[in-house]
């Protein structure tokens, strides 16, 4: 069965925005799912609370590719606080769909923002007042068939 993708999905497996490291980051996040082996890394420099840039590096299917692309174009610029509020079903409705079988890829790109914003706090000796999501137990979260 062959899965179906959105432009948009493809545009950002194609040509993915943000890609590389920042070398003097002031947040650095990574995630991974054991199952299907996608691993996202994210780097933050943070200015005022502002996230003034983001960088990723994935290793992972076109879709995990394609919604890191897309989680770091949603929070650039924005506050930690608007970057927290992002959800995998923002990523996904951004990408026009995702299929079933890869939503856990915009799940993943939740985990890598709220990871690298945890890395924050922490550099900043911040309480983490917030839920970073996993758990490394996939099943809790991911539906893999």
């Amino acid at each position: 069965m062959a899965m179906i993708y959105s432009e948009k999905v493809m545009d950002h497996f194609s040509n993915p925005r943000n890609v590389g490291e920042i070398p003097d980051a002031d947040a650095v996040g990574e995630v991974g799912n054991a199952v299907c082996g996608d691993i996202m890394k994210m780097y933050l420099k943070i200015e005022d609370d502002v996230i003034v840039d983001v960088k990723f590096k994935t290793f992972g299917c076109g879709a995990a590719i394609a919604t890191s692309s897309m989680a770091t174009e949603l929070i650039k610029g924005k506050t930690i606080k608007e970057a927290l509020e992002l959800t995998n079903k923002a990523v996904v409705e951004a990408l026009d769909g995702l299929p079933p079988a890869k939503l856990h890829c915009s799940v993943l790109a939740e985990e890598a923002v709220k990871s690298a914003i945890a890395d924050y706090y922490r550099r900043q000796g911040r309480e983490i007042d917030f839920d970073i999501g996993c758990d490394g137990h996939c099943d809790a979260c991911h539906n893999h068939h």
